[in-house]
């Protein structure tokens, strides 16, 4: 079968979507398959990019392109998921979360927002009901799927993607320090880990892996708290040393904002590692068992703070 992964490409920004957009290639090609990705340039700002990028994938008909017939596109992200195909599967990572349930935390929430609001709406339910009457409409987690349920109404069914080398991970004796691997961005929370870590009784570090947009700002505030033998910012790392800092933890923080799936929560507990997460985390919460396999808490600095206690003395 020749299939067409439809996703998106924003240079230089690295996450699970990209990994998930790599696995299933990989796995398709693992089944015999011919496949091809088709990656679109996609930029989150200003509005009238988001706007284009919503036309020009509505006009690309992937049936059989140059004479070239696909058997099956899945589209994976938006918009690409409303790349024309008369086979066409979704399996949705996220929606533009800036409309929908982030919609209301925007500092611009005016008139030019609320036009990209009604615009984005009207393109999912075009591109999704469709596939959803169909039963060709899935989500990457449960969280995703109730996002389509609560403000699309449509129905999608939750398949979970296992992280990349998810056979590399291993779990080690533990050191004194906690583990928290994530791209710098706002809805990672890394701030409020930060502000945890300054409220630890105990004498554990706290250790954070990644780059992106708040990589500054963590910088400048471990500096102006005086953290700097508290908290280690490693920046970038390679897999590699991502599994020998998650096999010695003693636990990994992971405190999102609803976040879509999230990969670490897996990745921590394929190297038997519990996870402290916050009740607002959305994905994580679906493997998170309270005071079984990690701890839920609060998005507070102080309750994170006294959950890393708990297994610092524990």
């Amino acid at each position: 079968m020749r299939v067409l992964v439809a996703a998106n490409l924003t240079p230089f920004l690295y996450g699970g979507a990209q990994a998930h957009i790599k696995g299933l290639v990989k796995a398709l090609h693992a089944q015999g398959h011919q496949v091809e990705c088709l990656q679109l340039p996609f930029a989150f700002f200003p509005n009238s990019q988001v706007s284009r990028a919503m036309r020009h994938a509505v006009e690309l008909d992937m049936a059989a392109p140059s004479g070239q017939t696909i058997d099956r596109l899945i589209g994976l992200q938006f918009p690409a998921y409303g790349v024309q195909h008369p086979n066409a599967v979704a399996w949705v990572m996220h929606q533009h979360r800036a409309v929908y349930d982030l919609y209301a935390t925007q500092s611009n929430n005016g008139k030019e927002l609320k036009a990209l609001q009604d615009e984005v709406m009207a393109f999912d339910a075009k591109a999704l009901s469709s596939l959803a009457a169909a039963h060709r409409l899935f989500a990457n987690s449960v969280c995703v799927a109730n996002r389509l349920q609560q403000f699309n109404g449509l129905k999608a069914r939750a398949l979970y993607h296992p992280p990349p080398e998810a056979e590399r991970f291993f779990c080690a004796t533990a050191e004194n320090y906690f583990f928290f691997p994530s791209r710098f961005e706002t809805l990672k929370r890394q701030k409020l880990v930060i502000e945890a870590a300054q409220l630890m009784r105990s004498s554990a570090t706290m250790v954070l892996a990644g780059e992106g947009g708040q990589w500054p700002q963590a910088q400048e505030q471990v500096a102006k708290l005086g953290l700097g033998q508290k908290v280690k910012l490693l920046g970038a790392i390679r897999p590699e040393e991502k599994w020998v800092w998650m096999s010695r933890s003693l636990a990994v923080c992971y405190p999102p904002f609803q976040e879509d799936y999230g990969y670490v929560t897996l990745e921590a507990m394929l190297a038997s590692k519990p996870v402290i997460t916050c009740n607002d985390s959305g994905g994580p919460l679906e493997f998170v068992q309270h005071e079984e396999t990690g701890l839920v808490v609060e998005p507070t600095a102080q309750a994170l703070a006294d959950a890393l206690d708990t297994f610092a003395s524990n």
